[in-house]
């Protein structure tokens, strides 16, 4: 098996500009893993992670705090009843119960 021989690198943080190392033991490791080179610096990524963890940005991998699902209210397309749906509904499309959507509707 061919054997690589990793360098530390310089990289610039995509968030910050900062410029951080990326150590040829880092690299050994992401390599080992798949991983791609970061593109944060340690404190970004850090501050990111805490972010997502937190509920600020997007969902994921779970561990954040839990965030109860909106429901939005709407009238069955099929049926005309009342009903929820969990997602904002927008006017260009149609939108139905739960048993019309199983019908096929």
């Amino acid at each position: 098996m061919y054997e690589q021989n990793y360098e530390n690198q310089q990289l610039q943080c995509v968030e910050c500009g900062k410029i951080f190392e990326f150590s040829a033991e880092d690299q050994e490791f992401y390599s080992k893993k798949g991983y791609s080179a970061p593109k944060r610096c340690t404190e970004c990524r850090e501050n990111r992670k805490a972010r997502s963890n937190s509920g600020g940005s997007r969902g994921g991998g779970g561990g954040g705090a839990y965030r109860e699902r909106r429901e939005y209210p709407v009238v069955c397309a099929a049926c005309g009843c009342e009903t929820t749906v969990p997602f904002k509904p927008s006017n260009d499309r149609p939108v139905f119960c739960a048993d019309c959507y199983k019908k096929g509707q």
